[in-house]
C-alpha cells in the first residue's frame, strides 16, 4: 500500500516582487498578501510516501542549517529543525528514512538535510540510512554553478552526500531506489534538470511540483519568479506538462504555497489552468 502524507519544513518569508517576476504588485498581493517589508510567506512542504516498507521522503526544505546573521537575510522564520520535528511527530525518525529525492541543490530544497546549525559544529547529515536520490544535472549545476546562483547552493553540500557512499544519480525518468510507480519529468527554466516526481496513486498521479509550480498561484501560465533562468521556457514546460496531467486527472503537491498542499489540475472556460478540490495537508492519502 502506498499513502501520501505532508510534513511541514521550516518557513520564510521572500520579497514578493521576485518570487513573482513581471507580475505588478497589484496583483500577486492578492494571492499572497505581503508584511511591510515587502515580503510573503512561503512554506517548505515536504511530502513523505510510505509505499509498502519503505519511507521516501521528496525534498526536505530548508532546514536550520543557517548561522543567525544569514538565516535573517534569507527570511527563515524557525532556529530550530522544523522538518525533523514534523516527522517525529508522525511517527518517523531520522535513521527510519530509507530515500530522499532532491528535485534541485539550492538551499531552500537541500537544507533540511544538513543538523540545526551550532556555533562550533560542522555540518552533518541528518538521515543516516537514506539514499539520496539527486538529477545528473541538477548535480552538475551544484558542483559547477554559475555565477547567477551560486548563492543558492550550500557550500560542501555535494562532497557530504558523494562521501556517503548513498548517492544516486538520475540520468533518465526512473531512479532504482524508488521502483515502480515513481517517474522523473524534467525542467530547466528555473535550473538547469530540475527532476518532478510523479507519484502514481490509484485515483490518479501526484506530482511534486517543486519550483517550475511552486504554489496555486504559479499554475497560471504567465506567471514565473525572478529567480528562473528562462521565463519563457518555464512558461512552455509549464504548459506542456499541464496539459498533460489534466488529461490523466492529475494533481500538483506544492512546496511553497503558504496554505495548500495539493490541488486537482482544471481548465476553465478559456482554457485558463487553475486547481480545485485544494487540501491543505494531506495525512496518509492513498487514494
Amino acid at each position: 500500500m502506498r499513502t501520501l502524507t505532508s510534513v511541514l519544513g521550516n518557513s520564510q518569508r521572500l520579497d514578493g516582487g521576485a518570487m513573482f517576476g513581471n507580475a505588478p504588485k497589484g496583483m500577486w498581493e492578492k494571492w499572497i498578501p505581503p508584511d511591510d517589508k515587502n515580503r510573503i510567506p512561503l512554506a517548505c512542504r515536504c511530502l513523505v510516501v510510505r509505499d509498502g516498507k519503505r519511507t521516501i521522503l521528496l525534498e526536505t526544505g530548508i532546514g536550520a542549517f543557517f548561522e543567525p546573521a544569514l538565516r535573517e537575510r534569507y527570511g527563515v522564520v524557525e532556529d530550530t529543525h522544523v522538518l525533523l520535528a514534523s516527522l517525529a511527530a508522525i511517527g518517523i525518525q531520522p535513521a527510519d528514512v530509507d530515500v530522499v529525492v532532491l528535485s534541485h541543490m539550492h538551499f531552500d530544497h537541500a537544507g533540511g538535510l544538513l543538523a540545526t546549525w551550532k556555533p562550533d559544529g560542522q555540518p552533518e547529515l541528518v538521515f543516516p540510512n537514506a539514499i539520496y536520490v539527486v538529477g545528473a544535472e541538477a548535480w552538475q549545476r551544484a558542483v559547477a554553478p554559475h555565477a547567477r546562483d551560486r548563492a543558492s547552493f550550500i557550500p560542501g553540500m555535494t562532497n557530504l552526500l558523494a562521501s556517503s557512499g548513498r548517492l544516486e544519480l538520475a540520468a533518465s525518468d526512473r531512479a532504482a531506489a524508488l521502483g515502480e510507480g515513481f517517474v522523473f519529468h524534467r525542467s530547466s527554466g528555473h535550473t538547469p534538470g530540475l527532476l518532478l516526481t510523479e507519484v502514481a496513486m490509484p485515483d490518479g498521479p501526484v506530482l511534486f511540483a517543486s519550483d517550475l509550480i511552486p504554489g496555486r498561484a504559479w499554475v497560471h501560465l504567465p506567471i514565473t519568479m525572478g529567480y528562473d533562468r528562462f521565463p519563457e521556457l518555464i512558461i512552455d514546460e509549464k504548459a506542456t506538462l499541464l496539459t498533460d496531467l489534466t488529461a490523466r486527472g492529475g494533481r500538483l503537491f506544492f512546496t511553497h504555497d503558504p496554505v495548500i498542499a495539493m490541488g486537482t489540475i482544471a481548465r476553465d472556460e478559456k482554457g485558463k489552468f487553475h486547481t480545485v478540490n485544494e487540501l491543505a495537508t494531506l495525512s496518509d492519502l492513498a487514494a
